[in-house]
């Protein structure tokens, strides 16, 4: 089902987004723990276009691809644990927000629209990134994907987002690149945003995922408010 907004009804209260893949390219720094562990055991490093599709799917996605190997097998948590202790020596090296980000959450606060962050990415390292891009002071929020009991695609997290920010959650936007953002955005009645220009690991296209609105670039955002 393609995007069936061309507008928001109504200015938003906050616009909550994913993070790796949505507000941040974060995919080479996610690539390079996984291709250190491929040196270490012998094989050649593989492509950031290669690894990029499966960034947003994190330690999982990445493992599988790299490896081959799935969280149901034995050596799985091996393979997670070593690729988290790496990546957290490393997060934000090559991490930056995405081209026109920053216009757009600087027309967010010119306009009172509150903004933050809702990540299946633990807490402890949303924090430290949004603290390396500058933007930890300015984001109402930063969820992570272990905050609340619950991650994406249950609505959980995205009702704690919108809680903190004091707002109700039919009046916040949410914008994510994977299909679970869209479903844990209907899941607490938000307006739903995905974007064409992340990581987008799934095998169906953004345009199926049923989203509200589909965007090609960040500052497309800005195109959905009303006059």
């Amino acid at each position: 089902m393609p995007a069936s907004k061309t507008r928001l009804d109504a200015p938003p209260r906050a616009v909550l987004f994913d993070l790796d893949g949505t507000l941040a390219d974060t995919a080479e720094d996610l690539a390079a723990p996984v291709n250190a562990m491929r040196a270490e055991r012998g094989l050649e490093p593989m492509a950031i276009a290669t690894l990029r599709p499966f960034a947003s799917m994190g330690a999982r996605g990445l493992i599988w691809r790299a490896f081959g190997v799935t969280r149901e097998e034995p050596e799985f948590g091996a393979l997670r644990d070593e690729f988290l202790a790496r990546y957290e020596q490393a997060m934000c090296v090559h991490t930056r927000v995405f081209p026109g980000t920053m216009a757009v959450l600087d027309e967010f606060e010119r306009r009172g629209i509150l903004w933050g962050v809702v990540s299946n990415k633990y807490e402890r390292y949303v924090r430290p990134i949004l603290t390396q891009l500058g933007l930890i002071e300015r984001s109402v929020c930063a969820v992570g994907g272990d905050t609340t009991e619950f991650s994406k695609p249950h609505p959980a997290p995205l009702l704690l987002g919108a809680k903190i920010a004091g707002v109700a959650a039919t009046s916040c936007v949410y914008v994510g690149d994977d299909l679970r953002d869209v479903e844990a955005g209907r899941a607490a009645r938000m307006a739903t945003v995905a974007v064409t220009y992340g990581f987008s690991g799934d095998a169906a296209p953004p345009s199926v995922w049923g989203a509200d609105f589909l965007i090609d670039a960040p500052g497309e955002l800005l195109e959905l408010l009303p006059d």
